[in-house]
């Protein structure tokens, strides 16, 4: 077992007599976040604030909690309610974390895997950058009619002042409830949201409180080659493929494959955000992945096959980012959408 799995599946979870050596560590880390909220709050740094609203889709815990389907599932759903949506991020995986514009034809090399998947999915303007508040302001210096940002991540980026915080969780939960390194908490929780910030709290994986709001994920039944070919996953069933994913939890990937009938041969788990423009692979079999992972796996193996998430969010939360953003956008004396 590699030492990323050991910490994440047997030392987060509970508190092990590992996380209990690590424990005094996770002091420096509350330390540190309650300084750095600390000299927002007393004015010492001052946080960007924009004249449109701002909503993180972020979380407290290490790893992926499945913020992007979310983010994609929140763009398609303002746009249709006639916002303006831009999406700023941090480039993941990127050669460069200056901030840029992301285009339908960038590479993820640059732009960072999944801002390049929001683009292609939704098409509206996306910037990332290592500073989110700057990409915001370049977002809104070329697109000055975009009268709501979506940022992919970032809750704890208090540099931009965000309006509303969707915090996302999967099945860990809060795991063993302590800091990092010896739990998987990026800030104490729970936690009061800053004053006038409004938090909703969100679950994606099978495992959620009672009455809390939970998103239904699915794979999709079909799959689209680099090419833009589309085939129904039934048409495979029974034939030997193999499947690559370079995700937070691969294993989520393969099982949901499997679920749909197909007949894994070979499995490519790979680290999260992984460069694949080296990747090769052993057999001659029908490729399939994520779609995060094609747009770096199309450039050299058109021929693999993307899956899609389908995020369905619920309609009670939905009403309730309406309400919230209808007062935002007077609060900010803009037009509702």
């Amino acid at each position: 077992m590699h030492l990323s799995a050991f910490i994440t599946q047997q030392v987060w979870p509970r508190r092990s007599w590992v996380a209990c050596l690590l424990w005094p560590l996770s002091l420096v880390t509350r330390c540190w976040v309650r300084s750095n909220r600390w000299l927002y709050q007393q004015g010492w740094r001052q946080a960007t604030r924009l004249p449109v609203p701002v909503v993180v889709v972020g979380n407290v815990v290490a790893g992926g909690t499945g913020k992007t389907p979310v983010v994609l599932s929140l763009v398609k759903h303002f746009k249709s309610q006639g916002w303006r949506v831009g999406v700023i991020a941090r480039a993941y995986g990127s050669s460069s974390e200056s901030v840029k514009e992301v285009g339908l034809h960038s590479s993820a090399a640059d732009a960072g895997d999944e801002p390049l998947l929001v683009k292609r999915r939704c098409n509206v303007p996306v910037f990332v950058g290592r500073e989110r508040s700057q990409a915001a302001l370049a977002l809104r210096k070329a697109y000055p009619n975009t009268d709501l940002i979506l940022s992919d991540d970032g809750m704890q980026h208090h540099a931009l002042w965000h309006d509303i915080a969707l915090c996302v969780f999967d099945d860990r939960g809060s795991g063993n409830g302590w800091l990092l390194p010896a739990g998987p908490l990026r800030e104490p929780w729970p936690s009061a949201p800053a004053l006038g910030v409004v938090r909703h709290v969100l679950y994606t994986g099978k495992q959620y409180p009672e009455g809390a709001w939970a998103a239904k994920r699915s794979l999709a039944t079909f799959a689209r080659n680099g090419a833009g070919e589309q085939r129904n996953l039934s048409e495979w069933a029974g034939q030997p493929v193999q499947a690559l994913a370079a995700i937070a939890k691969p294993d989520a990937f393969f099982q949901s494959l499997t679920q749909a009938g197909l007949q894994l041969e070979k499995c490519w788990p790979l680290p999260d955000h992984a460069d694949l423009s080296q990747w090769q692979t052993d057999r001659p079999l029908p490729i399939f992945c994520t779609e995060k992972d094609a747009v770096k796996l199309w450039p050299h193996h058109p021929q693999a096959w993307a899956v899609a998430l389908d995020c369905e969010l619920p309609a009670s939360l939905l009403d309730a980012l309406a309400l919230n953003l209808q007062q935002l956008s007077l609060n900010h004396g803009q037009k509702t959408a």
